[in-house]
């Protein structure tokens, strides 16, 4: 019978209708592999979100077209019921067939709205659990279960002892697994019914990573004291531990295959932390030693030593899904933060396997990007996976609590290894500072006009034709973003330009007494980059400076003081590349960058091309048609032959994925 997306392409075969409308309130057809297919199939796909940019895409993208007789299947998709297809513009039913999906099609036999609660990637698991065990009519609980048991492979029943619930745990958030709290809400009711987990936090750390990876950072070192004392044939004296979690017995079975086999990969991935030890020398001798603080050389070549055998066994390939490479980019930017760190004394060998491990990458992630990038442009914007979800994201976040009030930081340059060395100053300087660190797609070519602002708007650049080439209109797209979700302009701000200097400007602005949300952009990084003549590790040594002048602290303590929730993201990173001669084009390209050269006319694009073989002619993916990028081949740049520069508008791990991370501050 295939999988639930055959029953969907089903409906899509070419040339019967050049327009086809589809009621899709469970957003189906934005699942990666039902858009891959569909446009393998010859089809293009756009959302009708409002009115005024469906029409403006519709006229100058399809109906030209049309009109100069060429052949192109459009597909419009509404989100929401059937019968809302009627609202459409009259032209457009005039002309269309008309389809629906619903999740209720697909899953007739099982609770609609726990269903509705799933990210469809895990749709496959349960679809094919419903032809394997064919359950009869399920209501909202026995629903619950069959998805705990057959799409995340946990069965309530079976969790008797801590190490079965800590291999779920460590399973699920090692993985960083999305499951809906629904179930999560499920799963707790059913442990605390059994009795046997009635001190343990959890309502804090089935559902938070954090929560659980810091619950593990406390009873660590009170392991460690149980394994000294074996060792030394003494009785183990429970330590006090200042614990956010408290538990009447403080003892974890790390030792348990089930839970040791995650161990070291959690260390060395900085999930958890070494620890001091007095009877270190000891225990550096047996499997804990990645545990234990040594000195900050050898900690250091252990976790590098650890995440180069890592990365090189786990290279996404061109088939995975953009959960995959999201979560290798934050261990691959772990890899070069470490490497990048002042005073690091690489291993014998050690730069050439970093260097083969380069270039698989970026191989790979090329090849995945031609393949995959188009059908992430309209996923739903829960997790934000590309900038232009943030905003909406963010109004989702909001809610409808008039007290509550959002910052959204935006760090101009800002590559992912270089938020890790960021993040360790800010956790020295504010100890109370937590940060729930995810990862999105920057836009293609990663350059700040386009993905800045397409940050910003929250829609994709052809929606911006006319400030595609600068970021003057981002204050005006901004606030028509949040006016268009129902807020008044004076709840709405923007600043830029920030990144040093006293923050009395940022004070005054945030201390509006109507406001609801603030768009900063911080763009010292940026600075730093476009003057950086020391690579990549003179990046890094900026950054860390930068960050320890205090800047970024006081912002961050300004903005909590002020109620207010904050999240920081980046509009691309930044990459060191060599130059391999500069295209001879005159004043034609229409941005002339170091990875990137943007022209209107395809054909001198092409002559450039012929030039620089190895360059990739990026389709207008998201973007107006006239705006065709050519890309620089993986770490080259169109400069100077030999020349080695830091910059940005290509697609490697650090210009393409990039920091998105809500920071607060826990009150003890």
């Amino acid at each position: 019978m295939g999988s639930w997306r055959d029953q969907i392409l089903s409906a899509f075969t070419p040339q019967i209708a050049r327009l086809t409308l589809v009621a899709d309130p469970d957003a189906l057809l934005l699942e990666e592999g039902v858009l891959e297919g569909i446009r393998e199939r010859g089809f293009e796909l756009i959302p009708f979100e409002d009115h005024v940019s469906f029409r403006y895409v519709y006229e100058s993208k399809f109906r030209s077209r049309w009109d100069r007789g060429e052949k192109t299947d459009l597909v419009v998709v509404l989100r929401s019921a059937s019968h809302d297809l009627d609202a459409l513009p009259y032209d457009l039913l005039q002309a269309c067939r008309k389809l629906s999906f619903s999740l209720s099609d697909l899953f007739p036999n099982l609770s609609y709205p726990v269903v509705a609660a799933l990210d469809r990637a895990d749709l496959d698991a349960l679809f094919d659990a419903q032809l394997r065990h064919a359950p009869g009519q399920l209501g909202d609980n026995a629903t619950k279960d069959f998805i705990l048991r057959h799409v995340f492979e946990i069965a309530p029943e079976l969790i008797k002892e801590p190490q079965d619930l800590l291999r779920v745990l460590l399973r699920r958030h090692y993985r960083g697994q999305r499951i809906p709290a629904i179930l999560d809400e499920r799963l707790i009711q059913m442990l605390r019914q059994n009795g046997r987990f009635e001190d343990w936090p959890l309502e804090a750390i089935i559902p938070d990573r954090q929560a659980f990876f810091a619950f593990l950072q406390e009873r660590w070192p009170v392991f460690l004291d149980q394994v000294a004392a074996q060792m030394l044939g003494e009785k183990c004296k429970v330590r006090e531990v200042e614990a956010h979690y408290v538990l009447s017995t403080p003892h974890l079975p790390f030792d348990h295959p089930d839970v040791r086999i995650y161990l070291d990969n959690l260390f060395f991935e900085g999930l958890l932390q070494p620890v001091p030890h007095e009877q270190s020398q000891m225990l550096a001798k047996t499997w804990v030693a990645y545990g234990i603080e040594v000195s900050s050389e050898e900690n250091r070549r252990r976790r590098m030593e650890g995440l180069l055998d890592a990365l090189e066994k786990t290279i996404p390939t061109v088939e995975v899904r953009h959960g995959a490479w999201l979560q290798f980019a934050y261990r691959w930017a772990e890899l070069v933060a470490l490497e990048l760190e002042p005073d690091t004394i690489l291993p014998e060998g050690y730069r050439e396997r970093l260097q083969a491990l380069r270039s698989r990458i970026d191989s790979a992630l090329t090849d995945w990007v031609v393949k995959r990038y188009g059908s992430l442009i309209n996923l739903p914007p829960t997790p934000p996976v590309m900038l232009h979800h943030i905003p909406r994201f963010l109004a989702r976040s909001l809610g409808d609590d008039r007290r509550s009030k959002i910052a959204f930081l935006l760090v101009d340059g800002l590559a992912l290894d270089q938020w890790i060395a960021l993040r360790e100053v800010l956790s020295e300087q504010d100890s109370s500072l937590r940060f729930r660190e995810n990862a999105v797609f920057a836009w293609i070519p990663t350059v700040t006009s386009v993905s800045r602002q397409a940050a910003f708007a929250g829609k994709p650049p052809i929606f911006f034709p006319a400030s595609i080439h600068t970021t003057d209109k981002e204050r005006a797209l901004w606030t028509q973003f949040w006016v268009d979700q129902g807020l008044n302009a004076n709840e709405v701000a923007y600043a830029k330009g920030l990144g040093e200097g006293d923050l009395d400007k940022v004070s005054e602005l945030i201390s509006q007494p109507k406001l609801r949300v603030v768009g900063l952009v911080i763009d010292k990084v940026d600075q730093i980059l476009h003057g950086m003549a020391l690579g990549a590790a003179g990046m890094h040594n900026q950054v860390r400076l930068w960050t320890k002048q205090g800047f970024l602290r006081d912002l961050l303590g300004i903005l909590h003081t002020k109620g207010f929730q904050v999240y920081l993201a980046s509009d691309h990173g930044n990459v060191e590349a060599q130059g391999v001669g500069r295209p001879a084009e005159g004043a034609v390209a229409d941005v002339r960058g170091e990875r990137v050269r943007v022209y209107s006319d395809s054909r001198l694009r092409a002559q450039i091309k012929e030039r620089f073989p190895e360059s990739l002619e990026w389709p207008p993916i998201g973007l107006p048609e006239d705006y065709l990028a050519l890309i620089a081949p993986y770490r080259t740049a169109f400069v100077r032959e030999g020349e080695t520069i830091v910059g940005h508008g290509g697609i490697s791990v650090e210009e393409l994925i990039v920091p998105f991370v809500q920071i607060e501050r826990q009150n003890r």
